[in-house]
């Protein structure tokens, strides 16, 4: 009944052995584990944050200090205007703004209400409710020490102000993300998933015996899902508005412009799977370890400032971190070129580094 089971079972140990896809069958879920126990953190803290100080007294640095003591705020900068402040905002660079009043220490002394403002980035409704909600609860922390609280009157009257999604509504925030990744996975997989496919069946190799050069093939090959990854992003783009209700703040073209770059980098990383993979099996386990990354480490879901330092540094590697930023910017805080022309300008040197060293790949594989 069981004649030839050890023999069938000694090949098949040998072929796991020798195949290369084995490893990343191991390597998936201990990434995987890794990520969630280690780099996950849904506790928001070190939110990115700037002070716009006009008291500059003891009382204000103190204030100051409290609110990076609730772990909740990291002071990033200091400002010298409040358009500065919102500009730090729009950008991104910040995402609470602290306006601390010329009389705030006065106030203090002789027994007035002392106000401060705090301008908070609502397009992440996550972080926005948590700074909201330790912004209150320190006022009323300090004005229970200052003893001055009252059913009427706190003596620290801190008022916080959302901006850009005062309703806090999360199809706000993760509907512009969603459009990121969505756009790379889907650029990614066709473009992969396509050389692949002509590999296996020896259609790529009838292609290199005909006079189109190399450099035209992967040229040829790379348009046609260039051109489908923009009108994809067209697509998503109108049932972003139509459907989800969340209108583009800022400028549509500019938004279409950075989306063209950020294809140039997913066609990139498509093609360095396919130099990676022998196999449509293969090259579904190398994307898996490529999107992971991109998904849990890039500020989709998971606030950055909340993980560890290495990750968040790791995080910085990732092309779609910064695109994912940029289409929040120009869709719900209304960024403009100047504030994200870094952002833009690191998403091209990803596109060419990727598209430079997938290339080089390819053709030494064709080769």
């Amino acid at each position: 009944m069981f004649a030839g089971l050890w023999a069938v079972l000694r090949k098949e140990v040998i072929h796991i052995r020798r195949d290369p896809a084995t490893r990343f069958v191991f390597a998936i879920p201990l990434i995987e584990l890794l990520i969630f126990g280690y780099a996950i953190d849904m506790d928001v803290k070190n939110i990115s944050t700037v002070v716009f100080d006009l008291d500059q007294r003891r009382e204000s640095r103190e204030l100051i200090k409290e609110f990076e003591n609730t772990r909740y705020f990291r002071v990033t900068g200091q400002v010298h205007s409040k358009e500065e402040m919102e500009k730090a905002i729009v950008s991104g660079r910040a995402k609470v703004g602290i306006m601390i009043p010329p009389d705030y220490s006065e106030d203090l002394t002789h027994g007035h209400q002392a106000r401060v403002q705090v301008l908070i980035d609502g397009s992440d409704s996550t972080i926005a409710t948590r700074v909201l909600n330790a912004s209150q609860t320190l006022g009323l922390i300090k004005s229970l020490q200052k003893g001055g609280f009252t059913t009427e009157l706190m003596a620290i009257d801190i008022r916080p102000r959302l901006l850009f999604n005062p309703n806090l509504e999360s199809a706000n925030f993760f509907v512009p993300g969603v459009i990121g990744v969505i756009l790379q996975i889907v650029t990614l997989f066709l473009t992969s998933f396509s050389i692949i496919r002509e590999r296996e069946q020896g259609t790529l190799e009838q292609l290199l015996v005909t006079p189109v050069s190399k450099g035209g093939l992967i040229l040829g090959k790379l348009l046609p899902y260039y051109a489908i990854g923009f009108i994809q992003t067209l697509l998503v783009l109108l049932v972003m508005v139509l459907l989800f209700r969340v209108p583009i703040q800022g400028s549509v073209i500019l938004l279409l412009f950075l989306a063209s770059i950020f294809l140039v980098s997913a066609l990139g990383m498509g093609i360095l799977i396919s130099t990676l993979a022998r196999t449509q099996g293969e090259a579904m386990q190398v994307s898996v370890l490529f999107m992971l990354p991109s998904v849990l480490l890039s500020g989709f879901v998971f606030p950055r400032e909340s993980m560890p330092y290495p990750i968040y540094l790791l995080s910085f590697l990732i092309p779609a971190t910064y695109y994912i930023e940029i289409l929040r910017g120009i869709i719900l805080r209304g960024a403009g070129w100047f504030a994200l022309w870094d952002e833009a300008l690191i998403l091209t040197l990803f596109g060419v580094l990727f598209m430079v060293v997938s290339g080089w790949r390819f053709k030494k594989h064709l080769g």
